[in-house]
């Protein structure tokens, strides 16, 4: 298993476009937006929790604290492209709830839907998680200078 990792990570290293960096760079500053929105609606991630029967305030506000935290964190290291595979594999398990379980019983089709969105951020990250941060990174300046 871990020798495939590493010929994952080998390939993505060695056929990265620079245009992924870009792309890199805004799916990390949707995390960081995500993030804050999330923190600003807080209360509709509550309502959602105890509809779901996930009761007690303490597990609905750690999970609530532990999203924002790594859309924030995360969106911040992904922009600046450190740790990018790492919190890619963090984020993933989030969104993949955001998909299935929050925007798909919605109607996906409605107006201002999040869904398409949670899939285009859910595909960025498995890029990701595949490509790593790419030639515009810090990672790279600091490989670069040593």
């Amino acid at each position: 298993m871990m020798n495939l990792l590493s010929r994952i990570q080998d390939w993505g290293d060695h056929h990265h476009p620079k245009w992924l960096d870009y792309l890199r760079i805004v799916l990390g500053i949707t995390l960081i937006w995500k993030g804050i929105a999330f923190a600003i609606n807080l209360d509709a991630f509550t309502v959602l929790m105890e509809n779901a029967g996930l009761g007690t305030a303490v597990s609905i506000s750690l999970i609530a604290h532990l999203i924002i935290a790594l859309h924030i964190i995360g969106g911040l290291l992904i922009t600046l492209g450190t740790h990018t595979r790492l919190f890619c594999l963090l984020i993933i398990p989030i969104l993949v709830v955001a998909v299935v379980y929050v925007n798909l019983p919605q109607q996906i089709f409605r107006p201002y839907s999040e869904f398409w969105l949670s899939c285009l951020v859910l595909a960025g990250l498995i890029c990701f998680l595949i490509e790593g941060n790419g030639v515009l990174s810090i990672e790279t300046v600091k490989k670069s200078e040593d």
